[in-house]
């Protein structure tokens, strides 16, 4: 198996583009929506527990929002990339097609593995991620939600850091 073969976002483009082709669409759709809208790439300095800062990438993929705010989860994981979060954006936007949701696909991501944090350092990542995003976000563009690592407590975090930011720039 080649490196392109293991590739999720070579592989999704590869199934839209024969979609496509089995439904005779012009070519014009397969460009439509073989990439996302809008990708975004941070990256977020956290003061860690013994002073010192580390810095952790992190990525927001907003595949279409044609219907309306594109949503999609947050994975927080070391093996994290970008190719991942925007093959996922991709598959979330064909999701909420058709379970007749009316969003468009969204997925997010930092590489970092959450067991080596503490609560008090997932905190920082997490606001610190929303500081970098908070213009892009929102419930009327897009909604962030848990995935891998991820769960209620760091999307409220999440939310608090979103309101704090619109309040206050």
């Amino acid at each position: 198996m080649n490196v392109e073969e293991l590739n999720p976002f070579k592989n999704v483009q590869k199934i839209i583009k024969k979609t496509c082709e089995d439904l005779n669409l012009s070519e014009s759709v397969y460009e439509l929506i073989k990439e996302p809208a809008r990708v975004l790439e941070v990256n977020i300095p956290v003061k860690m527990d013994d002073g010192s800062i580390k810095v952790f990438k992190g990525y927001r993929s907003q595949h279409n929002n044609s219907i309306g705010a594109t949503k999609g989860g947050v994975r927080f994981h070391q093996n994290v990339n970008l190719d991942e979060v925007k093959a996922l954006s991709i598959w979330m936007t064909f999701k909420c097609a058709i379970a007749n949701l009316p969003f468009g696909g969204g997925k997010g991501g930092i590489i970092v593995d959450p067991k080596t944090l503490s609560k008090g350092e997932l905190e920082r990542l997490s606001r610190g991620y929303v500081d970098k995003l908070y213009e892009i976000i929102g419930e009327d563009i897009d909604i962030p939600a848990p995935d891998v690592n991820t769960n209620g407590e760091i999307i409220a975090w999440m939310a608090d850091e979103y309101n704090k930011a619109f309040k206050t720039k």
